[in-house]
């Protein structure tokens, strides 16, 4: 797999100019930013920004103990890598490369498993028939969910739910090989589990991504894709343009914070969990809040009451207590081929009967043995009278306020309507994910796609988005397309099949 960084001492000023709302010529080396109107907020955008551009010495707590510009740029800054044999330098002078059949924005597991896919395509036919990808991703790296593989987390879905072992059980891209090559293969199977720890399965990503045939620019944002009467051409941030005859989005979801919550050091969505308390300034109160009822809710309070063994840990919600993920084998059959068929083929009130119907499996719910490990930590803190953790059902959080030293959060009872106002070190909102909406994936050229009553694009089976005639290419989506295809489409269990159809489909389309 290919690649190449840049972030540029200009890049960094522009960066820094844009978020303080000053023009980069304003700027000088000696320039001290919290005088120039920089918060705790902002410094953390920039550091998520840089490091996933690559840059190893974007820390927060190093760059806000020393915040000047000069400093800064000699900590932050990433020289380019090599040019690569074949592809065009990376410069700043909007020349584009050459075209390619396809340009995937995205390169998380689904964009991956396409790799995989286009990669065997190749293989097995002639040149003329092989399809040319490139992808573009902003992390400097592979990485999927880095900020919540917590210790002793494990996958929900099996491990046959893999990249590749649906559409092609011997390829040498399966888990088991993964296995084999790390000389485990014995070993997990004596573990008796269809479940592997997640920061396993990630590294079974990794190895995939690592291994893949892949043209991938790491480091690279794309910030708009226009039509341009024959092509596809995708703006990157910093570099040239790609031209690509179709383009695959797989641009991934928006973390979901509640109406008038604004991120900051000790508010926080759990995306990132690992890397905010990092950077959490030094506890004062020992307690921490956690607002959310599904796997990734109990994931963080369990975390936290293991890793803070000092600390309360406030679970709240509006339910009277976790539920118990349904991952019976009948209700699992949502997730199976032939049921993103019937799904897509069904009318809107069906598909949404559907989704009802098995909401259990995927939404506000957890794995029942995290649910009863969790009753019994609270239970034995009941019994021997020193309680730390607090499951705090039926009631929501109904004022925030965000100071120096510590977040002070009102919980309201909602049956009782009584209150409880607590200071704490941080409030995680385990609030799930929203869809971004294609418009902000794709500028301009997302009102060429057709969209249904609700602002929804109009997807076919195919993945392809319908579009007007004045677009030739094909848009199609891994993911945003739950309204059409069902709860696979924001999961893994799907992967390996999905990928197949969309190079069938890039086939059958030329």
């Amino acid at each position: 797999m290919s690649g190449s960084i840049v972030l540029s001492r200009e890049n960094i000023v522009a960066d820094i100019a844009e978020l303080l709302g000053v023009a980069p010529k304003e700027l000088t080396d000696d320039t001290n930013l919290l005088d120039a109107g920089l918060d705790s907020i902002r410094l953390m955008s920039l550091v998520e920004k840089w490091r996933t551009a690559g840059s190893p010495g974007a820390d927060f707590v190093n760059l806000a103990s020393e915040p000047v510009v000069g400093v800064w740029l000699d900590a932050v800054a990433v020289e380019a890598g090599p040019v690569q044999e074949g592809m065009t330098m990376a410069i700043d002078d909007g020349s584009v490369v050459d075209v390619v059949d396809v340009v995937g924005v995205g390169f998380g597991p689904s964009n991956l498993a396409l790799a995989i896919a286009i990669e065997e395509h190749n293989r097995s036919v002639d040149p003329e028939h092989q399809i040319a990808a490139r992808f573009v991703e902003k992390q400097s790296r592979f990485g999927w969910h880095r900020g919540m593989l917590l210790p002793g987390t494990t996958m929900q879905i099996s491990f046959l739910k893999d990249l590749v072992t649906q559409r092609n059980a011997c390829s040498e891209y399966s888990f088991l090989n993964y296995l084999s090559q790390r000389d485990r293969l014995s070993h997990f199977i004596n573990h008796q589990s269809f479940f592997p720890a997640r920061v396993e399965f990630h590294d079974y990503l990794e190895w995939a991504a690592d291994k893949v045939d892949a043209d991938v620019d790491f480091g690279a944002e794309a910030r708009g894709v226009a039509w341009d009467g024959e092509f596809f051409e995708v703006q990157v941030a910093g570099r040239p343009s790609i031209r690509g005859r179709n383009l695959v989005v797989a641009a991934g979801f928006t973390a979901n914070l509640p109406n008038g919550v604004e991120s900051s050091t000790r508010v926080f969505h759990n995306h990132q969990l690992l890397d905010h308390l990092r950077a959490l300034p030094e506890q004062r109160h020992h307690r921490f809040v956690v607002v959310g009822a599904g796997q990734s809710a109990a994931e963080v309070t369990a975390h936290l009451h293991d890793a803070y063994p000092r600390s309360e840990i406030h679970a709240v919600f509006g339910k009277y207590g976790y539920t118990p993920a349904d991952d019976s084998p009948y209700a699992n059959r949502i997730f199976d081929a032939e049921a993103v068929a019937d799904f897509h083929r069904s009318g809107a009130d069906l598909r949404q009967q559907l989704l009802d119907y098995h909401r259990g499996t995927n939404y506000s719910a957890v794995d029942l043995p995290l649910i009863e490990e969790l009753y019994r930590r609270e239970y034995q803190e009941r019994v021997s009278g020193n309680r730390r953790l607090f499951v705090r059902g039926a009631s929501e959080v109904s004022k925030i306020l965000d100071t120096d030293s510590g977040v002070s959060v009102r919980i309201s009872h909602r049956p009782s309507q009584e209150t409880d106002d607590i200071d704490c070190d941080a409030i995680i909102f385990a609030t799930g994910f929203r869809p971004t909406h294609l418009t902000d994936l794709l500028g301009p050229l997302g009102q060429e796609c057709e969209t249904d009553d609700q602002g929804r694009p109009l997807v076919s089976r195919d993945y392809r988005v319908l579009t007007s005639d004045r677009v030739g290419g094909a848009i199609y989506l891994q993911g945003n397309t739950e309204h059409t295809h069902g709860l696979t489409s924001t999961l893994l269990s799907n992967l390996a099949i999905r990928s197949g159809e969309l190079v069938e489909s890039l086939v059958t389309s030329r």
